[in-house]
């Protein structure tokens, strides 16, 4: 990616596809009962907690008591009278507690958090932290549940303060964006923000357990940003660094999440360097073999029997479309033949695909010209 400083919305543009591409292959061969395989955008806010609860935790109530007397609330369980956000859900994460019914604080108990947090809006804040605070209550013994209902308190609290950080560096993605690259000192600054804030807030091991993954995650993505906008190495120097790098990591899930990341991202780059050297459907299957499988590899096979047939009819689309203009006939009779051809090529989903894939095979010839 040599050229991202002469053609910076080009650079963006490719790394979006990718991400893109990555996403809808991991949807597409995961194992069904796997968890979600880690899919980051290389331009995530590295404070994203704010990010995937999608609220904004200034007007958290700042009176809120964690140590108010239970029977003040109307809950019992805390799921009585659910938000309609959260109606015909399960509870996303877990308590935990060690034989002698002391806390183990694990990144479970933040997602617990952030389920009941999510409806933030929908309902009043200390409506949110009765529910929590009568969840923890009604699963949990003492002394784990007030050292839960503790640990919620602090988590709210920081919340609260992510705002301050994020402000103060603007919105980086964005920038990135209009820039073409990243600012990596800002990000390095403000991931420095956010581990003090969170060391202001919480205990070592909480820190580890709640954001311990999250962290992993985040150096690894603005280091292979890094190695991106490096432009002193080669194509082939920049693979050699992310593979030194995701060697170099622990042993543990997000690593291995991050090599099937890795995987795949060889994966895409390899199928579109064969196909423009006309390679064949076999020598297709025999690469995607080797990378991800066999079962894996038959089922891509057959997403390239199904884009190679909507190009053909796409094709065919667009020559009838071009033929009907060059008649200069009614505009209103001519939309009228368009719609019959559409429903007569493509099926309801494919029909909403047209708009969309017509700019983008505008854009790739604009590109090549």
């Amino acid at each position: 990616m040599s050229n991202n400083r002469r053609s910076p919305f080009l650079f963006i543009a490719i790394i979006a596809v990718i991400i893109l591409m990555t996403v809808a292959i991991i949807l597409w061969f995961k194992p069904k009962n796997s968890r979600t395989v880690f899919s980051q955008s290389p331009f995530t806010t590295i404070s994203n907690e704010i990010a995937n609860l999608s609220i904004d935790m200034t007007n958290f109530n700042d009176k809120v008591d964690p140590s108010s007397n239970q029977n003040s609330t109307p809950f019992t369980t805390g799921l009585e009278n659910l938000p309609r956000s959260l109606q015909g859900t399960t509870v996303d994460g877990e308590i935990i507690i060690d034989e002698q019914k002391q806390l183990v604080v694990t990144e479970g108990l933040r997602r617990l958090f952030d389920y009941f947090l999510s409806a933030f809006g929908e309902e009043e804040d200390t409506v949110i932290y009765d529910r929590v605070k009568s969840y923890i209550r009604n699963h949990t013994p003492e002394p784990a549940a007030s050292q839960a209902i503790t640990i919620f308190d602090q988590y709210v609290a920081y919340l609260k303060a992510l705002p301050e950080i994020e402000k103060r560096y603007g919105n980086l993605q964005l920038q990135a964006t209009e820039n073409g690259e990243l600012d990596l000192n800002a990000v390095a600054q403000q991931k420095q923000d956010v581990a003090k804030l969170r060391q202001q807030h919480f205990a070592k091991q909480t820190i580890t357990a709640f954001f311990g993954a999250q962290e992993e995650y985040d150096n690894y993505s603005v280091e292979m940003i890094r190695i991106n906008q490096n432009d002193q190495l080669s194509d082939a120097q920049k693979e050699v660094a992310r593979q030194d790098y995701i060697s170099r990591m622990p042993n543990n899930l997000a690593k291995a999440n991050i090599e099937q990341q890795a995987n795949l991202n060889a994966l895409i780059s390899r199928t579109e360097q064969m196909k423009a050297k006309g390679a064949t459907a076999e020598e297709l299957y025999k690469m995607r073999r080797e990378l991800v499988g066999a079962p894996a590899a038959a089922r891509l096979a057959q997403v390239d029997q199904e884009d190679a047939s909507f190009d053909q009819r796409f094709n065919q689309y667009q020559a009838q479309k071009q033929r009907l203009l060059s008649q200069n006939v009614d505009s209103a009779q001519a939309q009228t033949e368009l719609n019959q051809i559409e429903q007569q090529l493509f099926d309801e989903s494919e029909r909403k695909r047209l708009a969309g894939y017509a700019a983008l095979q505008q854009q790739k010839a604009a590109n090549t010209n």
